[in-house]
């Protein structure tokens, strides 16, 4: 090659590097997204404002939770100092107690801090583990540091909430952005605080009885919009303002986990059953490494949850969960709860007093009234109303709320159950296992299991002995065989009906439990009463449910 080409060549080159440089300068110095953002927000500003602003790039550092986020350089109306302009992208920071500036960013709301284009700070690229939470759940966030504590079921807080309505507390008080208006016809404002937090700040205890003070005190709006609230109707609003966090929805989508009996299969925090897997941080993980061949939609962890809860074992092959029936807003509820599970290896002197009382001295992130207990541990199997519950491929699950149950079901026989379960079967020992029910638990559910008694039933007492049948045990393998067997099974293992050859079961039950059994049998189940006649099943006597009670005896382990 010439002299003269080799110099054609290199000026090409030359120029052609120079071009590169110039583009990269103007793409970094002039039409990066950050920089457009930032030119349209000077632009919105006031003149005076506009001439002082200058266009660079902005971010948060905190040194203790080794975050730098730099998502403020389009979001410029969150950064401290600045000014908000309206809208999502420029508008201020929601107050939400904290300030921004001491958390960052990716703390809450996850995603890539340290990022300046959209789609790399939410995450939305391939292979970045933590996109942002979706707006609709930008609340799941305060799980990264809250625990939430004693959350009631979700009927709980339903019932304060239509106290709330009901006697017109929003007439003074704003919650969630509702309420403290002044009403057509009053003739004064009256302001009242806040209550969208009362459940993190805390309200005095004697609130009522300064009200009533308040009223014979002063003239006016007073009179006219405070009156007496029944006890009851007191306990019910000051359970909807412990609920009152400042995240709306999201212990409303707590109560929901615990209403449905999410707990008798999954561990949250190390509290609950072994028989799922633990829920303990499920909010983090990895949407990349989730099967989403039968998740029709947006391959993320929302999505995957979502249709998780409408159909398991479509989503993973093989999972022994069974589809409970949601409707839409239970399994919003559910998957905003799930984005809340969030693990966080911040220094201690970040974490929030409801987290360090949770994991440090343990206390419930539930509440510890029975009916939040049962619904918590129990419902998904046994019905939130004690109905029993029936899953295809699953043997039904026993009716402990019916009538004829409870009317022969001692205080000490349920609470046996809970304590030491049923081997073999989903019922676990919620007595002696780790992550289970204390004593005092153990003693509300068993209360609250009795309130569902019709008016007026006692609780049994047995003041018999334990076992006082003696009667033909081969009569009784005859009559077993064909009255008891297509539902219990040939060997009492249970198919229909509940296995009455569990260990458990022998061993809590008196002869007196199950003569009962037989004779009244369950209304609303298969098991039909044979101590009363019927064209449908054999009138037994006596005697001979007594020989069945004998034969079913001899599957007792004897120490």
């Amino acid at each position: 090659m010439s002299s003269r080409a080799n110099k054609i060549l290199l000026l090409a080159a030359s120029l052609a590097t120079l071009g590169l440089l110039v583009v990269a300068a103007y793409r970094e110095n002039w039409s990066r997204e950050w920089r457009r953002v930032q030119r349209d927000y000077r632009s919105g500003l006031p003149a005076a404002d506009a001439k002082g602003f200058q266009v660079h790039l902005r971010q948060v550092y905190v040194p203790g939770l080794r975050a730098t986020d730099r998502c403020i350089s389009c979001h410029v109306g969150m950064a401290p100092g600045e000014t908000a302009l309206t809208g999502a992208l420029f508008g201020a920071h929601p107050d939400v107690v904290h300030d921004p500036a001491d958390y960052g960013c990716v703390t809450c709301h996850g995603g890539q801090g340290r990022a300046t284009e959209k789609a790399d700070a939410h995450g939305d690229v391939a292979h970045w583990p933590e996109p942002m939470i979706p707006r609709e759940y930008a609340y799941a966030g305060c799980g990264t540091c809250h625990s939430h504590l004693e959350v009631p079921n979700l009927s709980l807080v339903d019932r304060g909430r239509a106290m709330v309505e009901r006697y017109d507390c929003l007439s003074c008080h704003s919650i969630d952005g509702r309420g403290g208006t002044l009403r057509p016809g009053a003739l004064e404002t009256v302001s009242a605080p806040d209550l969208s937090r009362a459940g993190g700040r805390g309200y005095s205890s004697d609130w009522y009885e300064r009200h009533l003070d308040r009223v014979v005190a002063e003239d006016g709006a007073w009179q006219v919009s405070f009156g007496e609230i029944p006890a009851a109707h007191r306990r019910a609003i000051e359970s909807f303002l412990d609920s009152r966090v400042g995240a709306p929805g999201l212990v409303e989508a707590k109560a929901v986990f615990h209403s449905l009996g999410c707990r008798g299969c999954h561990k949250v925090n190390d509290v609950g059953g072994d028989d799922g897997p633990d829920l303990t941080g499920v909010g983090d993980r990895d949407a990349a490494q989730l099967d989403f061949s039968n998740v029709p939609g947006e391959h993320t962890l929302a999505n995957w949850l979502a249709e998780h809860f409408r159909a398991p074992a479509a989503v993973v092959p093989g999972s022994r969960m069974p589809a409970l029936g949601l409707t839409e807003q239970q399994i919003d509820h559910l998957t905003f709860y799930m984005l809340s599970l969030r693990s966080s290896a911040f220094p201690e002197a970040y974490w929030s007093n409801d987290r360090i009382r949770a994991q440090r001295f343990g206390e419930r992130e539930f509440a510890t009234d029975g009916a939040t207990l049962y619904g918590t541990f129990c419902a998904s199997c046994h019905g939130p109303a004690g109905e029993g519950m029936r899953y295809a491929g699953m043997p039904p699950f026993p009716a402990i709320g019916n009538a004829e149950f409870l009317a022969i079901a001692s205080d000490r026989f349920l609470r046996d159950a809970l304590q030491h379960g049923r081997s073999g079967r989903r019922m676990p020992a919620w007595g002696e296992q780790a992550g289970g029910l204390t004593a005092e638990e153990g003693d509300a559910v068993v209360a609250h299991l009795r309130s569902m008694a019709p008016a007026g039933q006692a609780a049994p007492v047995d003041a018999g002995p334990q076992r006082w049948v003696s009667a033909d045990v081969e009569s009784g393998a005859v009559l077993y065989r064909d009255n008891c067997a297509s539902c219990h099974g040939d060997t009492g293992a249970g198919v229909e009906g509940p296995a009455l050859s569990n260990p458990a079961l022998l061993r809590s039950a008196t002869d007196t439990y199950l003569l009962e059994s037989i004779r009244r049998g369950r209304p609303g189940t298969s098991m039909p009463p044979f101590g009363s006649p019927s064209p449908t099943h054999r009138l037994l006597s006596d005697p001979e449910m007594e020989t069945i009670v004998a034969f079913i005896r001899t599957w007792e382990v004897k120490p």
